[in-house]
């Protein structure tokens, strides 16, 4: 990718500035973690059983830990490092859990963490066609993001998508730690969550989040319980396909919503999934126009911080 400064309509290429040590992306890295890819840092150079894991992060949304590797060297295989860190993690969980509230100062208990949620993150410069390839299976709990600097201060940041739809399963030993770590390990797709609901709810979703997408620089990010927007690495709106209704919540603080209608209600002191203090619940028959008028505000809210 080529960046471009515009002076008097004239363009002049901004050169890369490159990192000299992986230890200047992880600086970088640990420092704006929430920014970059919406985490919490829990620990920096995290020694379990002689291993070394340069960044170990938790992520609220799914309540996962992450494993973060920085990379300079092309040559290194991310599909037998990423499994390696998975299998480290699994057999360990307790020192994990120790290391979070002890690192963190909270009472976190075992059965907080989903596991199966547990992934591990690569980020370089670059990555080679083989290295992106070895991780493009749906099922790979491995990500591939690419960073990089240039002479001006900029920094883009770039998640590497993958595009097959085909699962490891299909190729892993039925002996071996890939095929015991897919098992166990869990990457949701959308149609984990369609299969939950019935002809009209799976009609509704489709076009709830046709008109969510529509806002620039949204993703889906698919967990365990719900369907999250995101922007920037954070979710704005979340929601979670029944059987008969749909139960919508919006990633705002109580008494941000401008909610003339009352279509959401105050859940900030009550037990629920996904983020935010305002939730609903609703069927074919909610106005989603004024819908997507509540959930623009949290788009509006999070471009801006």
């Amino acid at each position: 990718m080529i960046l471009y400064s515009s002076q008097s309509d004239k363009l002049k290429a901004i050169n890369e500035n490159p990192f000299k040590l992986e230890k200047d992306i992880q600086k970088l890295f640990e420092g704006n973690l929430s920014i970059l890819m919406g985490l919490e840092l829990v620990k920096s150079e995290f020694v379990i059983k002689n291993r070394r894991i340069d960044t170990l992060a938790f992520d609220k949304q799914t309540n996962g830990f992450v494993i973060v590797e920085y990379k300079r060297d092309r040559n290194i295989s991310v599909i037998d490092q990423g499994f390696s860190y998975l299998s480290l993690m699994l057999e360990n969980k307790a020192e994990f859990l120790v290391e979070y509230n002890e690192s963190l100062s909270r009472n976190l208990k075992r059965d907080d963490i989903d596991w199966s949620q547990s992934r591990v993150a690569f980020v370089s410069p670059n990555f080679t066609e083989n290295q992106k390839m070895a991780v493009n299976f749906q099922d790979v709990a491995i990500e591939l993001w690419e960073v990089r600097r240039y002479e001006n201060d900029s920094i883009s940041f770039n998640q590497i998508r993958k595009t097959s739809k085909e699962s490891i399963k299909q190729i892993a030993d039925p002996k071996g730690d890939i095929d015991t770590i897919a098992k166990e390990i869990i990457v949701y797709k959308e149609e984990d969550h369609l299969a939950k609901g019935s002809d009209a709810t799976r009609e509704l979703f489709e076009m709830i989040k046709s008109r969510i997408l529509e806002l620039d620089g949204l993703e889906m990010n698919l967990t365990k319980f719900y369907v999250g927007f995101k922007l920037n690495n954070k979710v704005i709106t979340d929601v979670e396909i029944q059987k008969n209704s749909m139960k919508h919540r919006i990633n705002l603080k109580k008494g941000q919503l401008d909610d003339p209608k009352s279509l959401f209600t105050d859940v900030s002191e009550k037990g629920h999934w996904g983020l935010g203090d305002y939730e609903t619940k609703y069927d074919t028959e909610v106005d989603i126009d004024y819908l997507m008028s509540l959930v623009k505000q949290s788009y509006n809210y999070f471009k801006k911080n």
